[in-house]
């Protein structure tokens, strides 16, 4: 298998936790490198849904180790509910199994509270202090894993901060917190988290000198990247694939293939320009066809067509070898299925995609129509040659446009819903 990378390549929600999940058969270890539990990836194995907001999806792997690397920001409250919601499913999580980076840094109560505040002035953000916890990392102000096991520390370092946190809460009309509180609060889930504290750099170091299988987990998606997303509406980290090695702490040169995952339509949650986004019937029922509201927030998600002009910088941007596409099952039923070639912008007719939020709000979708298809019996279905003519012909057209294969196929939520149309290692 190698050393792959996952990436999405919309606004997130592609289902990248499923394709890790599937990849992570043959892994040695799967490693999460940016993001917090603003993410969620949602898994349904053996008919029964999962959804991981921090533990890397290999976790069903036995044999696989799963590290939470220091591009990470990470609630240790979030992450014990999680850690207990698996065990009482039956899989037990070991310190052998999870790695947390030492490194990566921590998401405090007046990050949230700050975050919440803040969300008056919409953006579209979670609200679960990711923002302000990243903020705190670049000013150098954070508090890291590696401070929760010395409660001497922590304190000292939570009451250096915790007065100008207040005056920010204040100024927003919050409540002012108590440092000795929130120190003692997060002295305790070091105390339970501790064991699974380590050196993930040295150890990714020695699997890569071992030439073990990894598999690198992305949260959200390429558009919604701090540096090439859809600023300001975008996440606080970055998404594309340059993150994997400095989040992780591997060198540039332990990659062997990047998957971008892309949802056979497009959706976005959140506020921010959207071109393909549809207002009417085929936005509600793709909506409801594939299930679309956030697995974090529940909050329902803006749907429309595929976006090849999005899709095409993407993969420009990140260096994607091959595609995974997902949720081919949510198109049955349409008569017509639309593919976004190019947008008309200032009555222009552009193939590339731009940053200018004016201009892409303004931007109007130019679209190639494809015929449908309709009741696909898809547990039937086990090789792409099955499908439907249409459906063959709607994967090639993406194909040809993207100027990359598309390697993997989902046709539905579990796990063995999945069509190799070339092995992606």
């Amino acid at each position: 298998m190698g050393k792959i990378g996952i990436i999405g390549t919309q606004w997130g929600d592609e289902g990248k936790g499923k394709i890790v999940d599937i990849l992570s058969e043959k892994a040695d270890a799967v490693i999460r490198f940016q993001g917090g539990n603003n993410a969620g990836h949602t898994l349904v194995i053996n008919e029964k849904k999962t959804i991981l907001h921090l533990i890397p999806s290999g976790i069903f792997n036995e044999n696989a180790v799963c590290i939470i690397g220091n591009g990470v920001v990470i609630d240790p409250k979030v992450l014990i509910n999680e850690l207990d919601s698996l065990n009482k499913a039956g899989v037990k999580v070991t310190r052998e199994k999870l790695k947390i980076s030492s490194n990566a840094h921590i998401i405090m109560p007046y990050h949230i509270s700050i975050d919440l505040l803040r969300e008056k002035k919409k953006i579209g953000t979670t609200g679960r202090g990711i923002g302000p916890a990243y903020e705190d990392k670049i000013s150098r102000k954070g508090i890291r894993f590696c401070d929760l096991t010395d409660k001497n520390s922590l304190e000292e370092k939570v009451s250096e901060i915790i007065e100008e946190k207040n005056l920010i809460m204040e100024f927003y009309g919050g409540k002012k917190l108590d440092a000795r509180k929130i120190s003692e609060e997060y002295f305790e889930y070091g105390k339970i988290l501790k064991e699974f504290i380590a050196d993930t750099h040295y150890l990714l170091h020695q699997l890569v000198s071992e030439d073990k299988n990894l598999l690198f987990e992305g949260a959200q998606g390429v558009l919604l990247d701090i540096d090439h997303g859809t600023y300001p509406y975008v996440t606080s980290s970055n998404t594309t694939s340059g993150n994997i090695f400095s989040g992780s702490g591997v060198g540039y040169n332990n990659l062997d293939k990047l998957i971008g995952i892309v949802k056979a339509y497009t959706t976005r949650v959140g506020e921010g320009p959207f071109p393909t986004e549809l207002n009417d019937s085929a936005g509600d029922m793709l909506r409801e066809n594939g299930g679309e509201f956030g697995s974090t927030t529940g909050r329902p998600r803006r749907c429309g067509w595929l976006d090849m002009v999005a899709l095409k910088y993407a993969i420009n941007l990140t260096g994607t070898d091959c595609l995974a596409l997902t949720k081919l099952d949510v198109l049955d039923g349409f008569e017509e299925i639309k593919i976004c070639t190019s947008y008309k912008i200032d009555g222009k007719e552009v193939s590339y995609f731009t940053n200018d939020i004016k201009k892409l709000k303004n931007a109007v979708p130019v679209y190639r129509t494809f015929g449908g298809w309709k009741n696909v019996n898809y547990r039937n279905i086990t090789a792409l040659s099955q499908l439907p003519d249409n459906a063959k012909k709607f994967i090639s057209a993406i194909e040809d446009y993207a100027g990359i294969p598309v390697s993997i196929i989902s046709v539905g939520p579990e796990r063995n819903a999945v069509l190799f149309n070339e092995k992606p290692w």
